[in-house]
Formats: C-alpha cells, structure tokens, sequence
C-alpha cells in the first residue's frame, strides 16, 4: 500500500497511541477471524463503526467512553483487519460479529450497543439477535429507507490509488469526507483524512445496497428497551426532523437528539458533544435487564 502524509504524522502518532491502549483479541469465525480492540473496565460498551470505515470512526470517543465503561470495538467483517464474512449478505456479516462477540462475552453478558451509519443497522438487527442487549444508541443510522439530502456527486478515487497519485487520492478522499461524512471543509483533514483514506482502501464488504434496503424501522419496533436516535444537523443522508418521529414510533422510551453543526459522522466532528450526549443518556436511562436481576 502506497504511504501519505497526513499533518506531519501527527494522525499516525495519535492511532499509534491509541492502538497501545488497546486490548486486541483476533477471534476466530467460519472463514476467518474478526478483530476486537477493548479499552477500559466495566460493563460493556459495544461500538459498531459505519461502512467503508473501521473501529477508528470512534477514535474521538474511545477515551471518554472507557473511562466508565469497557468499550468493545470490532472492524467488522470485510473492514480493516477482519476477514471477510463467509457471504456477502448482512445476516453473514452479522452472524460472523454476533458469535465473535459471544466468544469473547459470553452469549448473554448485558451489553449497550451502538452503531453509526451502516454500523447502526447491524447493531439494530443484532440488537434482536442477540439476548442481553440493554440500550441501543444509533447514530446517523443507515436502513431508514426514506430521502436523503446530497450536497453533491462522491468521486471513484481507484484511478488515482492504482496509479500512485498520493495527491490526488488525497484530494478525491477529501472531496468526499465533505460531500458524505463531514460538514465543515476544514474537519476533513489530518487524522479525519488519514482513517476515511485507511478504511476505504481496507474496505471488501459492499454495504450500499444493505443500506439502501431499509429495514431499520422494523428492527426498532421490535427492540424492547431504551433507544436514543442521533444525527448530525447537517446529516446529508437523512432529514431527521421527517425521519425521527418515524422511527421512534411514539414510544416513550426513544431518545431523539439532533447534534447542532455537525455532519454525518457526527461522533468525530462534533465529538465533545457526543461524548457527553452518551454519557448522559446511559446515566439517566433506565437498564431494563438490571431491573430484572
């Protein structure tokens, strides 16, 4: 793989870092292996990261969140370092995650799951999949099914890797952190650049077409415990104000908060406030499965 410069390298020290912290566990699947990283103690927190992307779409929140909790993160299957799930079809890819996790966890260990983006309706599914899940955040959800609001063409940046161009990979990859992910010109760069550029050349597993499909609402509707649905004010793949109240259903126990200045990948470019909004959320929400005990 080709090398680029991103900020000095100050990007690279930082995932460095970052991946010294981490607890990594490579566990094994029909196929392959899954990648795990954990960070911090407690009762677990399980990140899904979106399509096209790997753990590191939660590099801004990893820290604050582990400093209460165990925060389990995976690159999904056909993302970053995991193999390729055993067919190319959501169940395959959830199949692969939900019994990595279970060898790590143990099946029915309580967890909290969030998802962003494609990631956010894998973790809905699984959500029903999987016993002992207690609150489901989503963030930027995929699988809605309703309009999304482009702010402009994403561009095939193939040519430019294949042939070596690290400057105009570098271009093609910032044009559409903008268009897609990030609302603000100036977020998409340095470590922003560095982990969407890393994740895209990483990525096998095709997820538009899952994404497109929908689904989500059906999945929503059939989780049972406390659930808080978040976007970036700028999300450029849903109008939350229309696509909220349909996914919440009227159920007293959906949280709906819409993060102000902030574009799809909305726990990166607004990660202060994010950190804080989930924090909060799991501190005054209820744990259903621990009323139980």
């Amino acid at each position: 793989m080709p090398t680029m410069s991103f900020e000095g390298d100050r990007s690279t020290a930082f995932i460095t870092e970052l991946e010294r912290e981490a607890r990594r566990h490579e566990v094994p699947f029909e196929g392959g292996r899954v990648v795990w990283r954990c960070f911090g103690k407690g009762k677990p927190l399980v990140l899904l990261h979106g399509g096209h992307g790997s753990w590191l779409h939660w590099a801004r929140n990893v820290r604050a969140w582990a400093a209460h909790r165990a925060v389990w993160i995976p690159d999904l299957p056909g993302y970053g370092d995991s193999a390729l799930p055993s067919e190319p079809t959501l169940r395959s890819l959830i199949d692969a995650t939900h019994q990595t996790l279970g060898a790590l966890l143990g099946s029915h260990t309580p967890i909290d799951l969030v998802g962003f983006s494609f990631g956010g309706l894998v973790a809905a599914h699984m959500a029903l999949w999987r016993s002992g899940v207690s609150r489901l955040a989503l963030f930027g959800p995929a699988g809605h099914g309703t309009l999304r609001r482009p702010r402009g063409e994403q561009r095939s940046w193939r040519r430019a890797y294949e042939q070596r161009d690290m400057a105009a990979l570098a271009d093609l990859m910032r044009h559409n952190l903008w268009v897609h992910m990030l609302h603000h010109p100036a977020s998409a760069e340095g470590l922003a650049l560095r982990i969407h550029t890393s994740a895209c050349l990483k990525a096998r597993f095709h997820s538009k077409p899952i994404s497109r499909a929908g689904g989500l609402r059906d999945c929503l509707a059939r989780f049972h415990g406390p659930v808080l649905l978040a976007w970036g004010e700028h999300d450029v793949t849903a109008d939350p104000t229309h696509l909220a109240p349909l996914l919440a259903g009227g159920r007293d126990d959906c949280s709906i908060r819409v993060v102000p200045n902030a574009g799809h990948w909305v726990q990166f470019e607004a990660a202060d406030a994010v950190n804080t909004l989930l924090l909060q959320w799991l501190e005054k929400t209820s744990d259903p499965l621990q009323q139980e005990i």
